[in-house]
């Protein structure tokens, strides 16, 4: 499929001319306008070019440090899974970025502190690489009987 960057670059101009970023917080999912990347790097969808991604460090009101999510079930030391109103989702470890408040279009909702922190914890693994690829996912995986179904 033939990615339109001509038509993400027009979205990206109206979205730099934002005057104030919404207001948001840490643990927060957001859906955000990601844009067409180039190669792997995880594209947004639909004519806003939106994904959901939680708001993981929160450096000031302008800037965030986010990871993007999937629907698409994903395994391995790179992604996570977790549910999500009782769907599960896959949040991409490896396309951790730093974006800007502009992008952010809707607040979905707000992670429960104990997920935020285990998805902190399987940050943190994947930061240090302490797994052998070889060895498969080392990242635990949330199970469908322990989710509480709430974010």
């Amino acid at each position: 499929m033939e990615k339109d960057f001509w038509k993400w670059h027009d979205l990206k101009t109206k979205i730099e001319r934002k005057d104030q970023p919404p207001l948001f917080h840490e643990a927060e999912i957001w859906w955000s306008s990601l844009g067409v990347n180039v190669g792997v790097e995880e594209d947004g969808k639909n004519d806003l070019f939106e994904r959901p991604i939680l708001i993981f460090r929160k450096f000031n009101k302008d800037m965030f440090l986010g990871l993007p999510m999937s629907s698409i079930r994903k395994f391995g030391k790179y992604n996570y899974s977790i549910f999500v109103h009782g769907y599960e989702r896959t949040i991409l470890l490896s396309q951790i970025r730093t974006l800007s408040a502009k992008r952010l279009i809707r607040r979905a909702g707000k992670l429960q502190r104990k997920k935020f922190l285990r998805i902190t914890r399987a940050l943190v693994i994947f930061l240090e690489n302490k797994t052998d690829p070889s060895r498969g996912p080392r990242v635990p995986r949330a199970h469908p009987e322990t989710s509480d179904g709430k974010f």
